[in-house]
């Protein structure tokens, strides 16, 4: 039964995400928002919705280890596991303005996450500050990219062409809107408690389910996302869609989390985990500004990368 209802979690997280997606660009449409404003946020940071009530629901549930492993464990599969992957499918290519730019406030968010972190605690001025920098980057990168026509405007333009199909009735996107809310929030309770029960039936750490099952589950809508756009050949919606998930990750999920409970950062985290998500991060940034594109050897060097990580948590929990 603990299975099933981590199974179950996924499915709802997973339904509810595209849903939720769905019905919002619908919605925003519908008011007249913009395309550009619609990918830099529903559809860049509606993706992340699963991991931000999972990690809310983990953080009342007083398990720590799972909503900060979460956020980290996402980063870390984001990066080596899905973007590996979709750069197997397809070489990944990125627009050097735009990746300067995202990726800039990625290692920044990464490097200020760390700073917080070492202090042992994510407490209430940190998840406001850390709002307050994601606010300040959404309004910068809106008005710089309305103010242009470059190709990091049109790529966020077209992040809302992937949330297709959409309803065209308004009160079909509300439902569509209530819904996959509602199934995200029962799903995220379902995921951490079945994370919890397999953690002690399994004798390991909620950090390390976190890390890993929590964490790979609540990616499944960048996974489906980034490996759409990688099937289309549209690689640079694939990369900005993990890079804005990634920022939203640490300044959204662990800002509006750290507010609403402060979180004891685990040791182990501070200890290992960060760094692999700051590694990563190196990673990706290095590998892309090579010749702005992500090739297939670099996709696999990433997954690779991924599975090396997994078996040192894993040689770790039993040893």
């Amino acid at each position: 039964m603990v299975y099933i209802e981590v199974v179950a979690g996924f499915a709802l997280l997973l339904v509810g995400g595209d849903a939720l997606v769905r019905g919002a660009v619908s919605v925003a449409r519908r008011l007249g928002v913009s395309p550009l404003l619609i990918g830099l946020t529903l559809v860049g940071f509606g993706t992340s919705t699963p991991e931000l009530v999972t990690s809310l629901e983990a953080a009342f549930a007083g398990s720590p280890g799972i909503a900060v492993g979460n956020v980290v464990g996402s980063n870390i599969a984001n990066i080596l596991l899905i973007l590996g992957a979709a750069a197997v499918i397809s070489p990944l290519t990125c627009d050097p303005k735009a990746f300067y730019r995202d990726g800039t406030m990625l290692v920044g968010a990464s490097l200020a996450a760390l700073a917080v972190a070492a202090g042992g605690t994510l407490g209430h001025a940190a998840g406001a500050g850390f709002l307050v920098a994601l606010a300040g980057y959404v309004v910068f990168t809106y008005v710089k990219e309305r103010r242009s026509s470059d190709a990091s405007a049109a790529m966020h333009a077209h992040e809302a062409d992937l949330a297709e199909p959409r309803p065209t009735r308004l009160w079909l996107a509300l439902v569509l809107v209530g819904g996959g809310m509602a199934m995200i929030i029962f799903g995220a309770r379902l995921l951490v408690a079945g994370a919890i029960a397999v953690a002690g039936a399994l004798g390991v750490s909620e950090t390390v389910i976190g890390l890993t099952v929590v964490a790979v589950g609540t990616s499944l809508p960048e996974l489906v996302t980034s490996v759409v756009a990688a099937l289309r050949r549209q690689g640079d919606l694939a990369l900005g869609n993990v890079v804005g998930s990634n920022i939203f990750n640490v300044l959204g999920i662990l800002g509006v989390t750290a507010l609403v409970h402060p979180l004891r950062v685990p040791a182990e985290i501070l200890g290992f985990d960060i760094w692999v998500m700051l590694g990563a991060t190196a990673l990706l940034i290095g590998f892309a500004i090579t010749d702005w594109r992500l090739s297939r050897r670099e996709g696999l060097v990433f997954v690779l990368g991924y599975l090396a990580y997994v078996a040192v948590l894993v040689a770790r929990t039993s040893g």
